[in-house]
């Protein structure tokens, strides 16, 4: 009885990633909830929404700055007509999520191209909210099906403010936007760590065409860097969704951060968990990656600046002892042994799952 009514007066935060391919950082949320809940129906159970840029960074967002949406036509990768949303908050900020114009799984993968997927679907985002008198954008960079360099989204923009094709044309409405990426990509435009080597592949490029997208990266950087009179393509996210990053830097002087601690901070993550008993954060697969600046390890050493624990759940663990040793309370895996990996990445299990672990509170 004491240690039930220990764990009903005590104050759990839930900041938990998407498990990919499988549930929504919502739907996992929910899931977590749920378990806490049906143990311990008096706990203080607080979820917050988060994201690191990539996917649900828009319903994140839009949630932790109460934003509004709005629903415009535009062009995905393919140039295919498709509606799209965008957040603004009620001081006229715009929230976009790059995927919902030019992601990846907008776009069947028998038709995904790199060499031609555009991202100028983004552009129109952009300028609807320029017109709707934004001049203040957090844009999250994941899930893209482009390496274009941002060409596409600075055609749109030129296209919506130009009379005469010049982007020269276009620079004072631009300088008079503040754009603030949430990424936590960190490569360059080129090279071997560049967009075209590193992400191309998965976005459904041959090696044939890694070599082309690499060539009119670094021309198109030498091209913009005599124009504008500097180079960013070396700048850690010049290569987040496919060159989106550089353009973005490039031509708009647009700000990188990292996707998790901008959202922490908006939030005052601080503020809402100081006074928690424990974080619990998650992820599909949790390894020795997630150390390298993944959400998760993002909140866990935001919590443990505050002397919070923070206990790690996901699909699947590798590296225990690394995560351990980095500073989380345990890591421990939802799915039990033997589960077929198929299985295991349907929505209804992995939820049933979830809610039915014994968390290692």
């Amino acid at each position: 009885m004491e240690g039930s009514f220990r764990f009903n007066n005590m104050k759990y935060i839930i900041a938990i990633d998407s498990f990919k391919g499988c549930l929504t950082s919502e739907e996992a949320a929910e899931a977590v909830y749920q378990n806490i809940a049906s143990h311990y129906p008096k706990a203080e159970i607080i979820t917050i929404p988060v994201s690191d840029g990539g996917e649900g960074m828009l319903n994140a967002f839009c949630k932790a700055l109460k934003a509004k949406r709005e629903t415009i036509n535009v062009r995905d990768a393919m140039m295919r007509r498709i509606t799209a949303e965008y957040g603004i908050t009620d001081c006229g900020t715009a929230i976009i999520e790059v995927a919902l114009s030019c992601g990846l799984t907008l776009i069947e993968p028998e038709l995904r191209n790199p060499l031609i997927a555009t991202s100028y679907g983004v552009g129109q985002l952009i300028a609807s909210a320029i017109k709707k008198g934004c001049r203040k954008f957090i844009i999250g960079l994941g899930g893209s099906a482009t390496c274009d360099c941002g060409i596409g989204m600075l055609k749109a923009l030129i296209e919506s403010f130009s009379n005469n094709g010049n982007f020269d044309d276009i620079r004072d409405i631009i300088n008079e936007c503040k754009f603030i990426i949430a990424s936590d990509v960190t490569n360059p435009l080129c090279g071997p760590n560049g967009a075209s080597n590193v992400f191309a592949r998965q976005k459904g490029a041959t090696e044939s065409m890694i070599d082309i997208l690499e060539k009119r990266a670094m021309k198109f950087a030498e091209i913009s860097a005599m124009h504008i009179g500097h180079d960013y393509s070396n700048k850690a996210g010049a290569g987040a969704a496919g060159g989106l990053g550089y353009a973005l830097m490039q031509y708009m002087n647009a700000e990188m951060k990292s996707g998790a601690d901008l959202l922490l901070d908006l939030i005052h993550f601080e503020d809402i968990a100081k006074d928690a008993n424990i974080v619990i954060t998650g992820e599909g697969t949790s390894d020795k990656q997630t150390l390298m600046g993944k959400l998760p390890y993002v909140i866990m050493r935001r919590a443990k600046n505050i002397d919070v624990p923070t206990l790690l759940i996901a699909g699947k663990i590798n590296n225990k002892d690394k995560l351990i040793n980095a500073g989380f309370k345990d890591a421990v895996c939802i799915n039990p042994k033997g589960i077929d990996i198929k299985e295991a990445m349907k929505k209804d299990v992995a939820i049933s799952n979830i809610r039915d672990f014994p968390l290692s509170i």
